[in-house]
């Protein structure tokens, strides 16, 4: 069995409008983070404490970032969703690869939708690349 931590610059992003098969390039992908919401409830009689009891999953949004690039698959849903307020859910797929390109780790993120979609600042003093940074909502992610 192999103990060998995993280093986290090598992955893949792949979204179901794109038929599952195109990877889309990212810089970075942030938010696969899964929380509980709790509710306090205080028992009469018992002052000592309260019990903090589990109410539901919450999950923070995931952030794609990425060099700006002309035209996608990803532009078009992307400005279909703010410009025209054409909502087409997609899932996606992330892979956590090895050194060899195979996946380590999967996580399917259900029903994502374009919720924040920005760009890095132009400076005419500096020659850097444009980053734009996608924000997601999703309904769920799993570990596949």
């Amino acid at each position: 069995m192999d103990y060998t931590p995993a280093l986290g610059f090598h992955f893949s992003v792949h979204f179901g409008f794109s038929g599952g098969g195109e990877d889309i390039r990212f810089q970075s992908v942030s938010g696969l983070n899964v929380e509980f919401t709790t509710e306090n409830v205080i028992e009469g009689g018992e002052n000592r404490f309260e019990h903090t009891l589990p109410i539901r999953t919450q999950y923070a949004p995931l952030v794609l970032t990425r060099a700006m690039v002309e035209n996608s698959g990803l532009v078009s849903w992307c400005r279909n969703a703010f410009e025209k307020f054409q909502l087409s859910p997609t899932d996606i797929t992330i892979h956590l690869l090895n050194p060899e390109g195979d996946p380590l780790r999967s996580w399917s993120v259900d029903r994502a939708w374009p919720k924040k979609w920005s760009f890095s600042d132009f400076n005419a003093e500096e020659n850097a690349l444009v980053i734009e940074t996608l924000e997601l909502g999703y309904r769920t992610f799993h570990q596949l």
